[in-house]
């Protein structure tokens, strides 16, 4: 669908040309060197079932817009969530306080309407427009549906999220460019028991999608059926093994291992104030040469993706690493500017009470040549890591530690038995070094992922091919 040309119009928060450019001007003076303002309004609706009950259903509205000032390394910030004029300097006055700029005149450019150069998700109708009663409908068939694979499902919870997002950046360089980013995610999680013995499984998927999406081609059912299987799975599990072994991480989702323990790290914000274990490496080998790693945030309705960041940059594919080698950063204006490396279209924030970060979008390594089952035949001992819970990471030296949900014992090149309890202890600059085989079966996640950064989250992607790593550390519980 085509993007409407009204995306750009100020008067849809009640402002005019002339007042944004007014409020501008009060910004743009003495040492600031750039400011923008970032409206936003959005609508979102919750629902969620335990128990076969309805036990939350939430409707959100908010707006409101937020004044950045930069002045070299500086950053002035405030907010409002009142939109009228006289908020609106309030609040440019306080950022360029903030930003330790003196009050002077100063030219604001004529604003110049752009639209974004993406369409690269369909603009939903109003969250309002989607009765409560229907994803309640759904939640019910989720729940039928668990209980009916089989008997040892115990409980279900499920819900459905969906925002509906307009935005709009003003920027001194007289740009004037909008969105509208459709959003929504169904998850369900299943607990089965047996014998005193309760295990969980939890599956979902989304993107920038509409409500349509999940009973098209039966998806609610897939993500059920996963999770109700992940569950009754882990009943039969065994403890996992401790020690240093290879491990094989399948496709997709296990490339939140990627995100979280190599994607910071290549954030522009943590390597220049040289916070970051790849700090200063650049044009330098940090990987196998079978690794290339991209940031993506041009894949359509994936829910990582954006027409354009939240500073109005045009999103992009960047090539993080390149066969093994350090090729650039993710990268937001003032980041990109101080560092004098390429704007990647990478500046994010939670909402209009957020400052824009260097965040990721969707990252993922690249598909190699190997067959997933040569992979795996490869391993005469070791660990089949197929889906990841939760998970810690330093930045300043890439260490993490992640828990598996699903995981098998590779015995004698053959995946046995489902095992429990296993984490995986390693570094990423490290673990990347020891990637011998990359598969041809690159897959990115269903569409489930939000990354947390100081405080802020965004709803992101991850991906993977099937890969070897040939030697890492696998906390266990067998005694």
């Amino acid at each position: 669908m085509t993007i409407p040309d009204q995306v750009t119009d100020l008067a849809l928060f009640g402002f005019s040309d002339q007042a944004v450019r007014r409020a501008l001007g009060k910004v743009k003076v003495g040492e600031v060197d750039y400011a923008d303002l970032y409206f936003e309004s959005r609508q979102s609706e919750s629902v969620s079932m335990e128990e076969g009950i309805v036990k939350r259903a939430v409707k959100n509205l908010s707006q409101g817009v937020g004044v950045r000032a930069t002045a070299g390394e500086k950053t002035g910030f405030a907010y409002s969530d009142e939109l009228t004029p006289r908020d609106l300097e309030i609040a440019a006055d306080a950022a360029r306080y903030i930003a330790s700029s003196p009050h002077s005149g100063a030219p604001v450019p004529a604003t110049h309407r752009e639209r974004p150069v993406r369409d690269l998700y369909p603009i939903e109708p109003s969250v309002a427009d989607i009765a409560t009663s229907e994803r309640v409908d759904l939640l019910n068939l989720i729940d039928a549906e668990a209980r009916r694979y089989d008997p040892r499902i115990k409980n279900v919870m499920a819900s459905f999220n969906h925002e509906y997002k307009r935005i709009v950046v003003a920027t001194t360089e007289g740009l004037v460019v909008g969105d509208v980013q459709p959003l929504s995610r169904l998850q369900v999680t299943c607990i089965a028991e047996e014998n005193g013995n309760r295990q969980i499984g939890t599956f979902g998927g989304g993107g920038r999608v509409g409500f349509a999406f999940y009973r098209e081609e039966d998806r609610y059912r897939h993500y059920t059926r996963e999770a109700a299987r992940q569950a009754i799975l882990n009943l039969s599990a065994v403890e996992a093994p401790a020690g240093v072994m290879p491990v094989v991480l399948a496709g997709g989702w296990p490339g939140i291992l990627l995100h979280e323990a190599i994607g910071h790290g290549l954030e522009a914000d943590f390597n220049r104030r040289k916070t970051s274990a790849f700090t200063n490496l650049i044009g330098k080998r940090v990987a196998s040469e079978v690794c290339t790693i991209v940031d993506d945030g041009t894949l359509a309705l994936r829910r990582g993706s954006l027409n354009m960041d939240d500073e109005g940059t045009p999103t992009s594919r960047t090539v993080l690493i390149e066969r093994g080698m350090l090729k650039g950063y993710i990268t937001d204006r003032l980041n990109a500017r101080l560092m004098g490396i390429p704007l990647t279209g990478n500046g994010r924030r939670e909402d209009f009470q957020s400052i824009p970060l260097p965040r990721m979008t969707n990252t993922f390594m690249l598909a190699g040549e190997s067959d997933p089952q040569d992979i795996i035949r490869s391993v005469k001992r070791g660990l089949y890591a197929v889906s990841f819970g939760g998970g810690q990471v330093d930045i300043t030296n890439g260490k993490f530690v992640f828990s598996a949900s699903e995981a098998y014992l590779i015995e004698d090149g053959v995946v046995t038995r489902p095992v429990k309890g296993a984490t995986l202890i390693g570094s990423g600059p490290e673990i990347l070094t020891k990637v011998s085989m990359v598969g041809h079966d690159l897959k990115l996640d269903e569409g489930i992922g939000t990354c947390g950064k100081d405080g802020q989250s965004v709803p992101v992607g991850v991906g993977l091919p099937t890969i070897r790593i040939d030697e890492i550390t696998v906390g266990g519980t067998q005694g």
